[in-house]
């Protein structure tokens, strides 16, 4: 903007939304206008503070680590819960293993389904990550601010702050990540057959959200949550780990940069946050498996009978229905669910599709921070330009 503008005795304040214009009607003077406007996306940035940044970079981080790895997730996701089902072979004979190991399970599926099942749950997926990750990252950010006007230890707050943010999203998003947890589960009608599809099959996300509402009630839509909020040691491990070992690679802390998009800088934040998340998922996983099957089982169906399911060497010896097995509440509670997976699966069950959760919950990590990290400096760097650019607007001559 170049010319002249008469105006009032000019003074500059600084605030948390960028410049302030404050005057006078006394000694008016002529100034000299130079320098470019601010772009629309400085212009917004200037006018906002940390807690819209956290929203923004959070939303995005969980977006693309959505899309980058659901397809491991819906593996994931199959070797956990396929304890839980019965399903029929050629034989007739039912049996609760159809997925083996990650290769293994991806070809079962791909055969299945095709492209569309490893994208199974993607809805649900992006529905949950934008919320989750940005309410995650506003709450962690505000508790460190109030958690560290009280404790002294930086890495106490962190804990803490962690704890309290994985808590709030987990509460606020649980039924999504139900609702996603079993439609990515869920064995194919191809698999199955038109006279074996179990009662609770769904087609889409908000078809699931509908049968889940009606058959099971509200209360169907928070299976999980306790394992859910026991996994709160997860970030609890992750997030403080994270803080430290960014500081010691790139001697930056969260959301901050160097100031440049440097090689060195991000190769950081990549070790730092591949590090962290395999220490907090090696030391956390077996809450997952606990989670998964409750999430993925059903609360009411109309069937009357609670004659438990036998086993004989991995073998139901029921001779119902192999969508029957689905029709009994096989979980109820943490403890129950321990006690019966011991029984019927043994130790190993808790670590069941481990290898693929580490290959996916890795990458989506790092997707997560980087994108985090990146979104942060640019937003950052707008408001600072922005500044920088209404401040040249207006020189003295």
């Amino acid at each position: 903007m170049n010319g002249y503008t008469l105006v009032a005795n000019l003074t500059l304040s600084s605030s948390s939304n960028g410049y302030l214009f404050e005057n006078t009607m006394s000694n008016s003077r002529l100034i000299h206008g130079s320098g470019a406007l601010p772009t629309p996306l400085e212009s917004w940035a200037m006018r906002r503070g940390d807690d819209t940044f956290n929203v923004i970079a959070g939303s995005l981080g969980g977006f693309m680590s959505g899309l980058v790895t659901c397809p491991l997730d819906v593996i994931k996701t199959k070797l956990q819960a396929q304890g839980g089902f019965r399903i029929q072979n050629k034989n007739g004979i039912t049996s609760n293993i159809v997925y083996r190991g990650m290769i293994g399970t991806a070809g079962v599926i791909w055969q299945q389904e095709g492209l569309k099942g490893m994208y199974r749950g993607l809805g649900p997926i992006i529905l949950g990550y934008l919320p989750t990750w940005a309410v995650w990252f506003t709450l962690y950010g505000r508790s460190k601010q109030f958690l560290g006007r009280h404790i002294e230890s930086q890495n106490i707050v962190n804990i803490w702050s962690s704890i309290v943010a994985g808590a709030c999203s987990s509460i606020f998003t649980n039924p999504i990540w139900v609702i996603k947890t079993r439609l990515m589960s869920q064995v194919s009608q191809k698999a199955l057959g038109n006279n074996a599809r179990p009662p609770w099959y769904y087609k889409s996300t908000f078809d699931a959200a509908r049968k889940m509402y009606r058959t099971e009630g509200l209360r169907s839509f928070y299976s999980g949550l306790i394992p859910a909020l026991f996994g709160l040691t997860h970030v609890a491990i992750q997030i403080p780990a994270y803080e430290v070992l960014k500081i010691k690679f790139t001697g930056r802390g969260m959301g901050e940069s160097s100031g440049d998009d440097n090689f060195k800088h991000y190769s950081g934040v990549v070790l730092a946050s591949f590090l962290s998340k395999l220490l907090a998922s090696s030391a956390t996983y077996p809450h997952e498996v606990l989670r998964t099957r409750l999430q993925t089982q059903q609360r009411s169906f109309g069937y009357t009978s609670t004659r438990p399911l036998a086993l004989e060497n991995g073998q139901s010896t029921s001779k119902n229905n192999p969508s029957s097995a689905s029709k009994f509440q096989r979980y109820e509670g943490i403890s129950m669910t321990i006690r019966t997976i011991l029984r019927e699966e043994g130790w190993k069950a808790f670590y069941a599709g481990m290898g693929t959760s580490m290959m996916r919950a890795i990458p989506a990590a790092t997707t997560t921070l980087v994108t985090f990290e990146y979104a942060m400096k640019h937003l950052r760097a707008a408001k600072e330009e922005g500044k920088q650019k209404s401040l040249n607007m207006y020189k003295l001559d």
